[in-house]
């Protein structure tokens, strides 16, 4: 059975940086999303199995950066520059299949999740 296990999480201050992991073993496209206090869940970023294609939200972009290491199947989400909008709890998604890449955005496209792991960006 697959279980996506991530870490990293914390209280960090505007402008501040943390990394997220998740050992995502036995998936394929693997993506990070966030969900805010009474928001629905939001893509944040996403990477594309056996390759370095990768996609963002427009709210992360050059600020966020999503990589994985092959050898073992972790998933990083190294967060620079954080604004308290970053604030939300942090969700590693992995897919039982390779998909194309435009529904890697789509959160109903994931078949396993992580736990989730808060991130809060306050002063």
């Amino acid at each position: 059975q697959v279980q996506l296990v991530e870490s990293g999480g914390g209280l960090v201050q505007p402008g501040g940086s943390l990394r997220l992991s998740c050992d995502a073993s036995g998936t394929y496209d693997k993506a990070w999303f966030r969900q805010a206090p009474g928001k629905e869940r939001e893509f944040v970023a996403a990477v594309r199995w056996g390759t370095t294609t990768t996609l963002y939200a427009d709210s992360v972009k050059g600020r966020f950066t999503i990589s994985r290491d092959k050898t073992k199947n972790t998933v990083y989400l190294q967060m620079d520059n954080l604004i308290p909008e970053d604030t939300a709890v942090y969700y590693c998604a992995g897919t039982a299949r390779r998909l194309i890449l435009s529904s890697m955005r789509s959160s109903i496209q994931y078949d396993y999740w992580g736990q989730g792991t808060q991130v809060t960006v306050s002063s």
